[in-house]
């Protein structure tokens, strides 16, 4: 079943009802199916094939849900990127899924611009509101879906890796549809009356659970990026109003006064995750919202639907094991399992840590183009997260650390390796080693521990400089350490536990 087709119902259904509405645009559901079909002509029309790919670089906008829906429409495969990555960055994801066309908003389009030279298969790269863009909506007969098939590619979700080389997960239709049911059935009933504020990067969890809200009919309302004011406004004009926050997103609403002042009458539900809660924080966002926190726990491989901590668990204060459950990431979701295991892939007692590992029709079909990976995360059929965990005898699983050594810094992952090798590319640099700060605004903030060569004196600026040529900004660390030496164990591998210690100590 292509998703597509199913947006295309729902406007036939409800040609009039607001469908996505930004700073620029207002569309009906009518009005969005028109311009998907308008896309997905012009993507056929520019020699698109079923099956390629077409990168996505946008910032939050209304153009996402034509683009994105309009690629699976014409039977083509999204592979939206975050909009804060550096274009060499972009440039690797291009080249890795062989992306043929690359659609931006306007200022991302002129830094990617030269990635047509730098990347064989990409043909072109389109600004959005642009005349090229206009081009592209006429260039051909406006396309209808078709049914299509559930295993077809719909979005490539890249998600780095220890390896410091990002992984594209192999999102079919079939697992979005999933993910979509799993809403439904795990966190709200919605229809046509429903509102969906998108604050948080489009490109990943945000956008994935509009998908829900799409098909049962409901307003998207599209914000240029997180800001309490915006959202307060919403609230004031809109019923039955949801929206995905990041730790960090939720902690900024909890804290502000406007927010304890505003009348929260038409707040439905704020679903979250992508890092770590504290609970002294969720009993703050309790007394204020109630019972309208949803937490998800999930990954770009099982998008967003591994387990949930459901409003009523959140809001049962007078459970013995409340403080529990709110330092917990629930239960499995509806159809999923999920395991603990050792490293045989053995169930773990009850209140042992192990890895945890999924199974459902949400799960990837596969990393793009690499065997390898498959073979090690989807072995014996489950996906293994590479989390640590421990689950109680009834099923609630408590996230323990991160056996990749992740840093989660405002919502977004940060891979230590990545950073750690461009540090390495410094020629006065022997050794580096990343790893994450508790930050009372952020969740974690990066901090780098390196090594120069004897006889020399690398400045942090130096070092700063590098990281901003080849990564994102929210990716540099924040303070640099400079040692003498690495702390390493008997087979010389670092001490990542230790360095977090010396931090830890040093406050």
């Amino acid at each position: 079943m292509n998703f597509a087709s199913l947006v295309f119902d729902m406007a036939r259904r409800l040609p009039e009802q607001l469908a996505v509405s930004d700073d620029h645009n207002v569309w009906t559901y009518r009005e969005l199916a028109a311009r998907i079909a308008r896309v997905a002509g012009g993507l056929r029309a520019y020699g698109l094939a079923q099956g390629d790919r077409v990168l996505l670089s946008l910032e939050n906008c209304s153009e996402f849900f034509e683009l994105l829906v309009g690629c699976w429409a014409a039977g083509l495969c999204a592979v939206p990127v975050n909009a804060r990555l550096h274009p060499r960055e972009v440039e690797f994801i291009a080249a890795n899924s062989g992306a043929r066309l690359l659609v931006a908003t306007p200022a991302l389009a002129e830094a990617l611009a030269p990635l047509t030279a730098a990347v064989a298969s990409l043909d072109r790269v389109i600004a959005t509101r642009s005349r090229d863009y206009e081009m592209l909506l006429a260039a051909g007969d406006p396309l209808i879906p078709g049914p299509g098939a559930p295993d077809d590619p719909a979005w490539l979700f890249y998600t780095s890796g220890t390896t410091g080389r990002p992984k594209g997960a192999v999102l079919t239709h079939r697992n979005l549809l999933f993910m979509s049911q799993c809403y439904y059935a795990d966190i709200d009933q919605l229809d046509e009356r429903d509102t969906h504020v998108l604050a948080a990067p489009v490109s990943h969890g945000a956008g994935l659970y509009a998908l829900p809200f799409l098909l049962k009919g409901a307003h998207q309302i599209v914000l240029p990026h997180f800001e309490v004011a915006a959202i307060l406004d919403i609230l004031q004009r809109r019923p039955l109003v949801s929206m995905f926050a990041a730790p960090t997103m939720l902690t900024r609403l909890v804290h502000s006064p406007e927010v304890a002042a505003t009348d929260l009458a038409n707040l439905r539900t704020i679903y979250y995750g992508g890092g770590p809660m504290y609970v002294a924080d969720l009993e703050r966002a309790l007394e204020i919202f109630g019972p309208r926190l949803y937490q998800l726990y999930g990954q770009g491989e099982s998008p967003m639907t591994i387990t949930g901590l459901p409003q009523r668990l959140h809001a049962e204060s007078a459970d013995p094991r409340w403080r529990d459950r709110l330092g917990s990431c629930g239960y499995a979701r509806s159809g999923v399992l999920v395991r603990v295991v050792d490293g045989s892939d053995a169930d773990m007692p009850p209140g042992e840590i192990g890895e945890v590992v999924t199974r459902s029709d949400c799960v990837m079909a596969g990393y793009w183009a690499n065997p390898d990976a498959n073979a090690e995360t989807l072995r014996g059929g489950w996906l293994h997260t590479g989390d640590l965990g421990s689950m109680d005898a009834d099923g609630l699983l408590t996230l323990r650390d991160r056996s990749k050594d992740m840093i989660i810094s405002g919502g977004s992952n940060i891979y230590p390796r990545e950073i750690e090798e461009v540090l390495l590319r410094h020629p006065d640099v022997v050794e580096a080693s990343v790893v994450g700060r508790l930050h009372p605004d952020w969740g974690e903030e990066v901090i780098a521990f390196v090594v120069r060569r004897p006889g020399t004196a690398v400045a942090a600026a130096e070092l700063d400089r590098l990281c901003l040529d080849h990564v994102a900004r929210f990716k540099r660390p924040r303070d640099y350490r400079f040692v003498e030496a690495l702390p390493k164990n008997n087979y010389g591998k670092v001490l990542k536990t230790e360095l977090r210690h010396r931090l830890a100590e040093a406050v």
